[in-house]
């Protein structure tokens, strides 16, 4: 895996922690507008809204970059629009990146079939 797709699945990592807790925020204050007076929901919308955005952006990128299949690519889209979805998708990422930092490191090394 060459740096510019590492950077790619990192931006996206980084990216999917906050949607998620957004997306959650943004259903509790919604929640909240229907049942008293508090309504934040313009201002968690922007902000949800901002991140599903970079989401959307980074997840095309690290699809361009990293070659996944259509299942991978759909997988990591459907997380984006699942209230907690972007915590799996953040540990699927990191897991996906540490694999990649060994089998880059045992092809330096000279091992076969890593």
């Amino acid at each position: 895996m060459d740096i510019k797709t590492a950077s790619a699945l990192r931006r996206l990592r980084l990216v999917s922690g906050p949607e998620a807790i957004s997306f959650l925020l943004l259903l509790v204050c919604s929640v909240l507008k229907r049942t008293t007076d508090f309504n934040a929901v313009p201002v968690m919308g922007a902000v949800h809204g901002f991140l599903f955005v970079l989401y959307v952006l980074f997840w095309a990128d690290a699809w361009n970059r990293a070659k996944w299949p259509l299942k991978t690519a759909v997988f990591y889209f459907a997380m984006s629009v699942l209230p907690a979805g972007g915590f799996f998708a953040e540990r699927r990422l990191k897991r996906e990146a540490e694999d990649a930092v060994i089998a880059s490191r045992a092809r330096t090394e000279g091992v076969v079939n890593a």
